[in-house]
């Protein structure tokens, strides 16, 4: 069996006095994906920079106090690779990927976006790379016989079952038209959402729910934290779940752990 978790850790020093410690202690996951970890590797402490039994990969940004991603493996990664090839955004801490045996792994903070403003044209532009590119890594690991997994916080929810108060964002970043067609090409293109091919209803599980006012309380989420696969790969998915915490006072983050377990 093969079991990932990805989880945005809004700040991992604040997560790590929060709970996140405790959680990867316990984790029977072999992998996990981290996304806006928002340190340098000297700034967080050794349980949580090298914890006994993992191998990690830390992709910092360059704007300090910004973004970052993270990989954690039980395995030692065959390779390990900051980015993809791009000019604006491979210093941005917004993507890291590993060779594991028959699997390449990759962690994911897609920009949030912001309508109307430059961050959004910057949330456009990544989109627009990272989706060529996503195509070149299915050519590249299906010749080297590997699968491939691309786990993170995606910023966009797909459909109206991923978002409680979906009537009240259709204008909203993360829930734009383009951005949700963007996803769709995706998904019908070799690459699968595989918590929502095991949940086919919905609504949700949602994955994200913002701490102001009672959102966590009312189920009031978002679902844009995804494991994406490659089909083969989807197909041998037996279990996803989100890791929602018991109650509000419970959690780490404003995100919960999303995870899949795989028959390989």
């Amino acid at each position: 069996m093969l079991t990932v978790s990805t989880v945005n850790v809004n700040g991992l020093r604040a997560a790590a006095k929060k709970g996140f410690v405790e959680w990867l202690a316990a984790t029977r996951a072999d992998v996990i994906c981290l996304q806006e970890t928002r340190a340098e590797p000297e700034q967080l402490a050794p349980e949580v920079r090298e914890p006994a039994g993992w191998h990690t990969v830390l992709a910092p940004s360059s704007a300090k106090g910004r973004a970052g991603v993270a990989i954690y493996s039980r395995a030692e990664p065959e390779a390990v690779r900051i980015g993809f090839g791009s000019a604006e955004f491979d210093e941005s801490g917004r993507y890291a990927e590993i060779d594991l045996p028959g699997l390449v792994v990759a962690s994911l903070y897609l920009p949030s976006g912001d309508v109307g403003t430059p961050r959004q044209d910057e949330k456009e532009r990544f989109m627009k790379e990272f989706r060529a590119y996503l195509d070149d890594l299915r050519e590249r690991a299906a010749a080297e016989g590997r699968e491939v997994l691309v786990c993170g916080d995606w910023n966009i929810a797909h459909q109206q079952i991923d978002l409680k108060n979906w009537k009240a964002n259709q204008k909203e970043a993360g829930f734009l038209p383009e951005e949700r067609a963007w996803l769709t090409e995706l998904f019908e293109s070799g690459y699968e959402d595989v918590v929502r091919n095991l949940h086919p209803e919905g609504p949700g599980p949602y994955s994200w729910w913002s701490y102001r006012g009672k959102a966590f309380d009312n189920d009031s989420g978002w679902r844009i934290d995804y494991v994406v696969s490659s089909p083969d790969l989807a197909s041998r998915c037996t279990d996803a779940y989100v890791e929602r915490a018991g109650s509000y006072d419970q959690r780490w983050s404003d995100h919960a752990p999303v995870t899949a377990v795989f028959d390989r």
